[in-house]
């Protein structure tokens, strides 16, 4: 019989009754190994109703008591970390070691969050007027939503919840369809280290549970991590209804590699930075943009490496495991067969890989094309897969323009041993996230992730300070305690 992946509502599991699921696959073996459910409109209310219940005694709840729990939590998930990682591999196919990377980046954010009553500390002005005192506080939002992607199904929604929940919020959480079981896990952890009822919630669905949560009137603000159609729809659905957003969009990262790089270390970076979790993440470098007459010693250093990949079922120590759908592998596979329609040269093919892993599963292996035209698609789309592209250019500024003139503004980083031009790049560059030899600049949390253009819609980035200021509200107060000197009435402005 098939496990259908339910609801956690209320600090339990709540099986479906919509009668509608969808397939959740183990992309290394290619099988359907569950089910997940998708709401209907009751279990989305119920589910918002039970984070609606909770805020009030959460948001009550001392400073001391909030900052326990989420150290609890941060134990725990130490402790058990492992039985996750298995977990996101069996449903996202991303190798093991890949899996506890995103559950340690993940944490750093619950690491930052157990610091709350530091970060929400207010000001206070003494006689600002005669006996008048004025101070600031920050103060929980109520629920909050949010709706994370497949590619990191612990640590994207740990950019948020944590922060969440130690400022005083109630949570309601909408994983991928393709990957839940991770969130339920979270979930009985969260329980286990001591969160009341309805603090934490997870509503497993589809199009309609997102809507339900844009639209609902109880829920003050939403998160989004995903593709940049889907970001912006987020972005304007939440604006006309006056909630809060943070919608983090797609992305195309470039690497600039100048004349003067140590290519050994560029080589191993564009290798981790292109095929690492199988390309399937958003500061993934999918473009080498190199400053001639460097491309063909690249070229030969990066292949030299790929011949040494095994891809593989992420449980066998592989390098590289499949991708997440066989629809999606194959909508990758695709833009091979775009490239050399568009005149590209495909070096190194996926398509061919023999992987160590059952023949059904989703497999594509490491693929490096080069003189990949800018009108293409193949550069121009976010692949989303294991496919590295090189262009090439005659000098920096050339390198500078291009990057600057796409859609996206996610990551970049610049390969040089030059502090000059690394500082000029720092500057020049139109990207939110830059790393100076530094193949995927994800910021530590606290400091704030997220891009420019296209890749954010909302003012507000994840984590970080942006993340702590996003999930409060700032209130001023201006006090006076009368005292035997009150002057009586004067209706005049108030005056300093």
């Amino acid at each position: 019989m098939t496990t259908t992946v339910g609801h956690w509502i209320d600090n339990k599991e709540v099986p479906s009754t919509s009668g509608r699921t969808a397939p959740v696959y183990d992309p290394a073996l290619g099988v359907e190994t569950k089910r997940v459910a998708l709401a209907n409109a009751a279990e989305i209310n119920a589910a918002i109703a039970s984070a609606k219940k909770a805020f009030p005694g959460w948001s009550k709840t001392s400073l001391a008591a909030r900052q326990q729990i989420v150290f609890k939590f941060r134990e725990l998930l130490n402790a058990k970390k492992g039985e996750l990682a298995e977990i996101i591999t069996s449903e996202h196919g991303k190798v093991l070691s890949d899996a506890l990377g995103e559950i340690t980046r993940g944490q750093e954010v619950v690491e930052f969050a157990v610091g709350m009553p530091q970060l929400i500390k207010g000001y206070y002005s003494e006689n600002v007027s005669t006996g008048v005192d004025v101070y600031s506080t920050r103060q929980a939002l109520g629920v909050v939503g949010i709706i994370s992607p497949f590619n990191f199904p612990a640590m994207v929604p740990m950019w948020f919840y944590p922060i969440a929940i130690a400022a005083g919020n109630t949570v309601v959480l909408k994983p991928s369809e393709k990957d839940p079981t991770a969130s339920i896990w979270i979930a009985k952890l969260w329980k286990e280290a001591g969160l009341p009822d309805g603090v934490f919630n997870v509503l497993n669905g589809d199009k309609e549970s997102v809507d339900g949560l844009l639209h609902s009137p109880d829920v003050e603000s939403i998160s989004f991590v995903g593709s940049t159609p889907i970001a912006r729809y987020i972005y304007e659905e939440c604006a006309k209804a006056g909630k809060r957003v943070q919608s983090l969009g797609g992305a195309k990262n470039h690497m600039l590699v100048l004349p003067d790089a140590d290519l050994e270390l560029v080589a191993d970076s564009a290798i981790n930075a292109g095929f690492g979790s199988a390309g399937e993440r958003c500061m993934a470098i999918s473009v080498v943009v190199a400053v001639e007459p460097v491309a063909d010693a690249l070229i030969e250093k990066i292949v030299s490496r790929m011949d040494k990949l095994r891809t593989g079922d992420g449980r066998r120590g592989c390098d590289m495991g499949p991708l997440v759908t066989k629809e999606h592998r194959d909508k990758v596979a695709g833009y091979i067969d775009i490239a050399i329609k568009d005149g590209a040269k495909v070096v190194v093919d996926g398509r061919g890989v023999k992987a160590d892993g059952e023949a059904a599963g989703f497999w594509l292996g490491p693929t490096l094309i080069d003189q990949v035209p800018t009108t293409s698609s193949v550069y121009k789309d976010e692949i989303f897969g294991p496919v590295l592209s090189v262009v090439r250019v005659k000098t920096y500024d050339e390198g500078v323009a291009l990057i600057n003139s796409g859609a996206f503004g996610n990551g970049t980083a610049i390969f040089t041993n030059d502090g000059g031009a690394a500082r000029r790049f720092q500057n020049e560059i139109q990207v939110g996230m830059v790393g100076i030899n530094v193949p995927i600049p994800v910021p530590v949390a606290y400091y704030s992730f997220g891009g420019w253009k296209q890749s954010l819609f909302g003012d507000t980035k994840a984590h970080g300070e942006e993340g702590v200021h996003f999930f409060t509200r700032g209130k001023a107060i201006t006090s006076r305690w009368l005292d035997p000197s009150h002057g009586g009435i004067n209706l005049g402005f108030p005056q300093n």
